[in-house]
């Protein structure tokens, strides 16, 4: 009894949370959508005058952010999921090691088995000494699955693996860094995600907007989907306008140039390169989706990108089922799926890559599983994205702190 009630509230949670996602990406109207709108816009007020009042700490030295001596590069955005950051990070993480850069990725992780804040007080309590960071990959071999990395950091290591590029999750990303220079020698570091962590000093800030929707509605979480104030622009060193099809919409770049003159704007595409099999070694070209009857599910912050890259590519879906970003299947959420694709006739299965390494390997449907696999590339002139390559190689390792 007690475990079916617990199996409710899980389910009514995610219905609400749900309903509040719509909310946010302006999926729902009418009088309950409006009344939500309006409470979680004055929380969106008060969150928005604490992101102020703490970057102002920051930037007036009342907090200070603690240098690593080695090139930190900064790869995150200004809004919470969507942007294609974790493509950008691996492009970015290869042609680094290319130019002979020992890179190491450093995360937070999400949802990953991380130090609680329960264990950390403990461990203060009793004066107990502090766990290493988990280290994801060596450079040489993935070391741990994805329940306890993170779906992100995971994904990531996986197609790094055998590169030289070192993985690492840890929330104080500051321990992070020096575990990385003690244990693996590192001179580069990506700091996944860290645009809001500003305990970590960094040299170099790449900032990540979408072209489609670049600010939401302009809001600040929770009512929209900014982590802070569009004026924040002014942070980066580097603008990489993603998913983008030719260059930046002229509205965007006026946007960006009015909070940042200065800053180097890269356009960039994320292509949809290949089909491949969930645990499997098929690999399929995009082309095979052409007439197909596909069943799509997903748990990321933007479903519709993800359905679009099928539909573009000739498939029908006839069955789609939309979880909450960064979600954890259950065994119901996977026979959910699969019972809809047979009902369906579906042909085929497909997910997103983030998604499938966080799908149990009991899930075996009796039709191909697939992911599609995406691939960054530099549009139009590559003259400011190698600008940034250049930047991070051959610059000093210990320069000033970026603007906060």
């Amino acid at each position: 009894m007690a475990a079916k009630h617990r199996g409710f509230f899980s389910s009514l949670g995610e219905v609400v949370a749900s309903y509040a996602v719509d909310v946010v990406y302006e999926r729902r109207r009418g009088p309950g959508a409006a009344l939500l709108g309006a409470f979680l816009k004055v929380l969106s007020w008060i969150f928005e005058v604490l992101v102020r009042l703490r970057l102002w700490l920051y930037r007036n030295r009342l907090f200070r952010d603690t240098p690593l001596g080695c090139k930190v590069v900064v790869v995150g955005n200004l809004t919470v999921g969507g942007t294609g950051k974790t493509p950008i990070v691996l492009k970015m993480a290869k042609v680094l090691t290319d130019r002979g850069r020992k890179v190491a990725i450093l995360s937070r992780g999400y949802k990953g088995a991380s130090d609680s804040m329960l264990k950390r007080f403990w461990r203060w309590m009793t004066q107990g000494s502090r766990p290493d960071p988990l280290v994801v990959s060596d450079g040489k071999t993935v070391l741990v699955g994805p329940d306890e990395a993170g779906d992100e950091p995971y994904m990531l290591a996986q197609n790094l693996a055998g590169s030289g590029v070192v993985v690492i999750v840890d929330r104080d990303r500051v321990e992070g860094g020096r575990f990385a220079l003690r244990r693996f020698g590192v001179d580069t570091i990506l700091l996944d995600d860290g645009l809001q962590y500003l305990p970590l000093r960094g040299q170099i800030n790449l900032l990540l907007v979408d072209s489609r929707d670049p600010f939401g509605n302009g809001s600040l979480l929770p009512r929209g989907v900014l982590r802070e104030p569009i004026s924040n622009l002014s942070r980066a060193s580097y603008v990489f306008v993603t998913k983008s099809v030719g260059a930046p919409d002229p509205s965007l770049v006026r946007l960006i140039r009015k909070h940042n003159a200065k800053a180097e704007i890269i356009a960039c595409s994320h292509s949809a390169r290949e089909l491949v099999e969930v645990d499997g070694p098929k690999r399929l070209p995009m082309s095979d989706l052409m007439g197909r009857r596909v069943a799509a599910f997903s748990g990321i912050a933007t479903p519709e990108r993800f359905e679009e890259i099928l539909t573009g590519n000739g498939a029908k879906i006839v069955a789609n089922r939309r979880f909450l970003d960064h979600h954890s299947f259950a065994d119901e959420d996977l026979d959910e799926v699969l019972e809809q694709a047979m009902q369906a006739k579906a042909e085929m299965i497909v997910t997103t890559e983030k998604d499938a390494v966080r799908l149990q390997a009991r899930f075996r449907p009796p039709i191909p599983l697939m992911f599609v696999r995406l691939e960054v590339e530099i549009l139009g002139d590559a003259e400011g994205f190698n600008a940034a390559v250049e930047r991070i190689c051959l610059g000093p390792s210990t320069s000033s702190p970026t603007v906060r």
